[in-house]
């Protein structure tokens, strides 16, 4: 097989990165897509690697000083900015494919760069290995999507019940273990004010290394949790109870060498499944695991679809009429909020009220006046949404307020009568592989133009316009 060094790209075509420079990052894209919507959409969809999972791992590849494989590895902004990260700590990575190789033999960089923490969130995993490798680590609070606060201060907490001295100067966080000889965390009880995933995957990680056994209550289930408890285990961690509320991990001296597979992404295949439920056309999508959608696939069929497993890594949605019902957002196992904002552009063509409660983010609902933008009957009311189903959505210049929403201006595009113009797609390229080459696959008619090409097609359009007799 071919190694090359790691370029991850931001889409299949346009500028690329590359991980040897830690400080060139892009430009917010000027582009737009333009959807022509009410197309009917068939054939198969498939699932990339769940971005979320993959994002974790990858910090966990830290606490290896030997050779990490991945594979099913998404390409996608946030797993370039991640690999960014691991780069700048003095992690070697190259890539083949979707498969990524991770060697962090020579970690000695404990200072994770501003300017790359501060646009992904996730990078702030990197805090526990680095502290459970070296003994101490300096990281930056973290960014991404902002659709609500996110403190860090459960996994703060967390690490100083292991016997880490924390402190924030700046906006960094500085953690380190002290004492003389080897910096070893130590094991500890830890229960956690809510389950936050971020907290459980980062301790999750700082214990396998430490010194005696730790146990994290209240601890999120979520699937990716139990993936990367999985990767970790196949490293030679000592792991139990991932995926319940209760995990345990029992320190080892050090992990070892590992191929590892990373798990379909569930927010994608749900993404897809309202994609065949919003524009009645049926699709089918693998791989997948039918388990991880349990409150998707069954609000979809309260919405009135059918959700079939043809195999057991294969699910097919058959269309219905579309009828209003309430969703609540939860933590796993309960509906997941990253789901919120794809199935209210379907209950905005579903008969009847229907009520969406966010539960998890405050300010998960930016993309409400989008969609009203596009003739839809949405009212905000604190943390609840409140969705009048109307019979036609039309198709309208909408900006995308962050990840999963512009996900669901996609949705309502495809379904909406006319053409849509989304903006702001460097949040659709932080989460969506191939987004719409998938799309395009199954027979929806979109394209990704320069933001400066759609204003001059709208000027000519507007200068074809005859002025009415005086």
């Amino acid at each position: 097989m071919q190694r090359i060094p790691l370029i991850l790209e931001d889409r299949p075509i346009n500028h690329s990165l590359s991980l040897k420079d830690t400080h060139s990052l892009p430009e917010e894209d000027k582009s737009v897509l333009q959807i022509w919507g009410r197309a009917s959409l068939h054939g198969h969809v498939k699932i990339s690697g769940a971005k979320n999972s993959a994002l974790a791992i990858m910090a966990g590849a830290l606490l290896c000083p030997e050779d990490c494989r991945l594979s099913n590895v998404p390409s996608l902004v946030d797993i370039t900015r991640m690999g960014q990260i691991l780069s700048a700590l003095g992690v070697k990575l190259e890539r083949s494919g979707d498969t990524l190789d991770i060697n962090a033999r020579h970690l000695e960089q404990s200072k994770a760069p501003y300017e790359l923490v501060s646009q992904l969130r996730a990078s702030f995993f990197v805090i526990g290995p680095l502290l459970a490798r070296l003994g101490v680590a300096r990281v930056p609070l973290p960014g991404g999507c902002a659709i609500g606060a996110r403190p860090v201060d459960l996994h703060v907490r967390g690490l100083q019940a292991m016997g880490a001295e924390v402190h924030i100067e700046h906006g960094i966080v500085h953690a380190y273990v002290s004492g003389s000889g080897r910096k070893t965390l130590k094991g500890a009880k830890i229960y956690l004010d809510c389950p936050s995933v971020g907290a459980t995957e980062t301790l999750m990680m700082a214990a396998t290394l430490a010194e005696g056994e730790t146990t994290i209550e209240n601890a999120a289930q979520e699937p990716e949790v139990v993936d990367l408890a999985n990767f970790c285990k196949a490293m030679g961690a000592r792991i139990r109870g991932a995926g319940t509320n209760t995990i345990t991990i029992s320190g080892v001296p050090s992990l070892h060498s590992v191929d590892y597979s990373i798990i379909p992404d569930r927010i994608e295949t749900g993404t897809f499944l309202v994609a065949g439920a919003i524009t009645h056309s049926e699709l089918t999508l693998s791989p997948v695991v039918p388990s991880h959608l349990t409150a998707v696939i069954a609000k979809l069929q309260d919405i009135g679809a059918k959700v079939i497993q043809e195999e057991p890594n294969c699910l097919r949605i058959v269309p219905g009429r579309l009828r209003a019902t309430d969703i609540e957002t939860l933590p796993y196992p309960g509906f997941p909020t990253d789901m919120q904002a794809p199935f209210m552009a379907l209950l905005t063509l579903s008969e009847g009220d229907s009520v969406i409660t966010e539960t998890v983010f405050e300010n998960r609902l930016g993309h409400v006046a989008e969609l009203n933008r596009m003739g839809a009957d949405i009212r905000v009311k604190g943390n609840n949404a409140i969705i009048r189903g109307v019979p036609m959505l039309s198709g309208a210049p909408v900006v995308a307020t962050d990840l999963r929403a512009s996900a669901a201006l996609v949705l309502a595009a495809l379904a909406a009568d006319g053409k849509t113009t989304i903006q702001k797609l460097h949040h659709l390229d932080r989460g969506y592989e191939n987004l719409e080459a998938k799309l395009r696959q199954l027979g929806a008619k979109l394209q990704r133009v320069q933001e400066d090409v759609e204003v001059e097609e709208t000027l000519m359009a507007q200068s074809k316009i005859t002025a009415p007799p005086l």
